[in-house]
């Protein structure tokens, strides 16, 4: 069986940032598929699950609901590695054109306070797996390294 795009990456030298994962034709758009990555893949500990599945809700909530580029979302969802997520927008864009709008989104989960959208019983399919405080925690240490981000964590390594 042919390896798909996303296991040729070379994951040793992968670090956080935004990257362009694919583009494909979807009727007469584009869909274009980032790799939204917080996590150095194989060399630091992952995401908790609670704290993903957190940030699942709040940043998918918050993306849906954006003023400029809510209709323009297709998908926003974890990764199975639990190193970063997927954000899937109907056009063909680039890393830098996400990049204020991916700061905005974590932002926003940084300083959010409250009930999380989505999270009973009735509205999710495991309410109890969310954690707050870590979702923050990560959200803010991610906006910490966009607001610094290079060319190294916009563009896929060779």
């Amino acid at each position: 069986m042919k390896k798909i795009a996303s296991f040729t990456i070379n994951h040793l030298a992968l670090e956080p940032g935004i990257y362009v994962s694919r583009r494909d034709a979807v009727g007469g758009d584009v869909v274009t598929t980032f790799d939204i990555r917080m996590k150095r893949p194989n060399r630091e500990p992952v995401l908790g699950q609670g704290a993903i599945h957190t940030i699942e809700h709040l940043a998918a909530t918050f993306l849906r609901n954006h003023p400029v580029w809510g209709e323009r979302i297709v998908y926003w969802g974890p990764m199975g590695c639990l190193t970063g997520n997927y954000l899937l927008v109907r056009g063909e864009y680039d890393s830098r054109d996400v990049l204020p709008l991916m700061v905005e989104t974590f932002r926003f989960v940084a300083d959010f306070e409250g009930d999380i959208p989505g999270a009973t019983p009735r509205d999710c399919g495991t309410a109890l797996l969310h954690d707050l405080p870590m979702a923050r925690y990560e959200a803010a240490k991610y906006v910490q390294l966009l607001e610094h981000a290079t060319e190294q964590n916009l563009n896929y390594p060779e």
